[in-house]
């Protein structure tokens, strides 16, 4: 498929942002008349004032760097598997936080919501999963949602359900990315749905109520990602980590964990 010309791009994002033309310019600081040429192609953007639009847009590195190629410019963003020598430290990092989360679960996941490391804590979570489900590349809202995955065992699986698919359909917003739009229509399909994500009184976080056993859990889950990265890898990185929203589950999980 051809890539739409650069301006054309420029323009999607804006609108994706919910910025005016007028909006933008004034936020680059350039002329709203130049913003107009660039983005109907009267115009080729610099280099320089790619950037400085990508920069403006908050346009994620992965989509800057096809940005800049579509305009004939090399990529400045490096992209390496996560098990590339170059990034040991950041896998050293990442196992670190992950083991340090224990006897609380803690996930790495990729962009497209697959788990690349775990810590591997309560296992009982994923007990009677279907088999398919935990082959990699284990895919978090699968495992999660899908009807012989961990969903049977959710408590509040529709509010649970409606909270991942706001998360989800916020970072489409972001990246229009297709793999996560196919992702986002699959899960839709699931059953369990009917959950509408709304702020629920004065609670500040949205709890994962967990049924193991007899015994049931209460937690909540926070995001890491790293600050300052300048790998395309390393950007789209986010870790998941567990804690238990109550005293009760803090002592169930150390109980469960032995």
């Amino acid at each position: 498929m051809t890539p739409q010309p650069v301006g054309l791009q420029l323009r999607e994002w804006r609108q994706r942002r919910r910025l005016s033309q007028l909006a933008l310019a004034s936020e680059a600081e350039i002329s709203a008349r130049h913003l107009s040429f660039v983005e109907t192609g009267r115009a080729s953007p610099s280099r320089e004032m790619l950037l400085h639009l990508t920069e403006q847009l908050e346009i994620p590195p992965r989509e800057r760097n096809q940005l800049l190629v579509a305009a004939g410019f090399a990529p400045i963003f490096s992209e390496r598997p996560l098990a590339d020598p170059t990034l040991a430290p950041a896998r050293a990092a990442i196992d670190l936080l992950l083991q340090g989360q224990r006897p609380f679960p803690a996930f790495a996941l990729d962009r497209h919501w697959n788990i690349v490391a775990s810590n591997g804590a309560l296992p009982q979570m994923f007990e009677g999963v279907e088999a398919a489900l935990l082959q990699a590349p284990v895919n978090a809202l699968r495992l999660s949602l899908h009807p012989r995955g961990v969903a049977p065992r959710i408590v509040n699986l529709a509010e649970w359900r409606a909270h991942l698919l706001h998360r989800l359909a916020q970072q489409i917003e972001v990246t229009a990315d297709p793999v996560l739009m196919e992702l986002q229509a699959e899960v839709r399909a699931y059953p369990g749905g009917g959950g509408v994500f709304t702020r629920r009184g004065d609670a500040i976080v949205v709890p994962l109520q967990l049924r193991i056993g007899a015994l049931e859990l209460a937690l909540f889950s926070t995001t890491l990602v790293f600050g300052t990265p300048l790998d395309v890898t390393l950007c789209e990185l986010a870790i998941e980590s567990f804690f238990p929203a109550d005293a009760a589950t803090a002592e169930r999980v150390r109980l469960l964990a032995g």
